[in-house]
């Protein structure tokens, strides 16, 4: 009880963010104004980026993206949780530079652990229409970071400020790959890589909420329901009404789960309520309410409205897309003409 009563006191704390200013929100008179100082103290990870680096050369950016957005996942929802997905993997390997976008040989994106990976298309849809209004001028890591923000919104999560001035990077290579936290990790290593890139443990947890939309390959999850530590039997920690209906659906690899059963196309808290209830899909999301570092936060989450965790969530955004970031003065970056391919380099 005590523990659980602290993490909330937490949670009250770090939620007290500018997210909520009006100025901020969508519709509210802009995407944060002219004040470099509060940009600075919002954004301590790298404060050559800026709320306003778009307005004037490129005022349209987010309209496009937005635009874009909402047409493409008309069509096809699930790349709402695609785009979230295809940022965490860029931001998770050297940073949010794009490189995942690269498609060459031995590039992240050719990586087998890259190979369900999607909305590639649609980012490439974006950037092509933005180059006929503004040539030259928008990167890559600048247009995922948007999509991913505008996915997200539009699905019904939260909106979150967004700097911008990142470029491209030049380099992607599939043993970077290894990075990226998979279905698999234990908490200590979901740490450790968090906590490289600047995270922490609520981070941690607050981001592993975004299974509140989205699926998962069976392939994934089958060593849980089939053979639970080489034991030809499922892991005891599932619920077993659950696990029977996951054995039921994942019969082969390439079938799709809903990470969170419950509420599959909400963006709500429900994913936490899952967890109590020993209804986690991936392993990494069955360790968090195992392990006592984390447990107490999954159970706040569980407990407070909905709005405590999309907040909350938007604050752990705008630290993650902060991650690695290749600004104007690093010589390493450029703007690519095409999504997928360097300007400078040929492989």
């Amino acid at each position: 009880m005590k523990s659980a009563v602290v993490s909330v006191f937490i949670l009250v704390i770090l939620v007290a963010w500018p997210v909520s200013a009006g100025k901020d929100l969508p519709g509210e008179g802009g995407y944060g104004g002219d004040e470099e100082e509060d940009t600075k103290s919002w954004f301590p990870l790298d404060n050559l980026l800026s709320l306003s680096y778009y307005d004037k050369i490129c005022p349209n950016f987010e309209k496009i993206v937005d635009t874009k957005v909402r047409e493409w996942t008309k069509t096809d929802p699930s790349l709402g949780p695609a785009l979230l997905r295809l940022l965490f993997h860029d931001c998770g390997v050297t940073g949010c530079d794009a490189s995942i976008l690269l498609d060459h040989k031995e590039s992240e994106r050719r990586s087998p652990a890259s190979k369900t990976l999607r909305g590639f298309e649609l980012i490439e849809d974006i950037k092509s229409e933005i180059e006929k209004s503004c040539p030259g001028l928008v990167s890559c890591a600048d247009i995922l970071t948007a999509a991913s923000r505008s996915a997200t919104y539009q699905l019904g999560g939260p909106y979150w400020p967004n700097a911008y001035g990142r470029r491209d990077s030049t380099n992607s290579y599939a043993r970077d790959v290894e990075k990226v936290p998979s279905g698999r990790r234990d908490i200590t290593g979901l740490l450790e890589t968090f906590q490289s890139y600047g995270l922490n443990i609520l981070d941690l947890v607050v981001l592993s909420g975004a299974h509140t939309i989205g699926k998962a390959y069976c392939g994934t999850i089958q060593s849980r329901l089939y053979n639970f530590n080489a034991t030809h039997g499922t892991d005891p920690s599932i619920d077993p009404k659950y696990a029977d209906f996951l054995r039921r659906k994942c019969r082969w690899a390439s079938e799709t789960v809903y990470l969170d059963a419950t509420t599959p196309v909400v963006f709500d808290n429900q994913y936490y309520i899952n967890l109590q209830n020993n209804m986690g899909v991936l392993t990494t999301d069955a360790e968090l309410v195992k392990d006592p570092r984390t447990a107490p936060l999954v159970k706040a989450f569980a407990e407070q409205p909905p709005p405590t965790f999309r907040h909350q969530f938007a604050v752990s955004m705008a630290k993650l897309v902060n991650v690695g970031v290749i600004t104007g003065e690093d010589r390493t970056g450029e703007i690519r003409r095409v999504c997928s391919k360097s300007n400078s380099k040929r492989y």
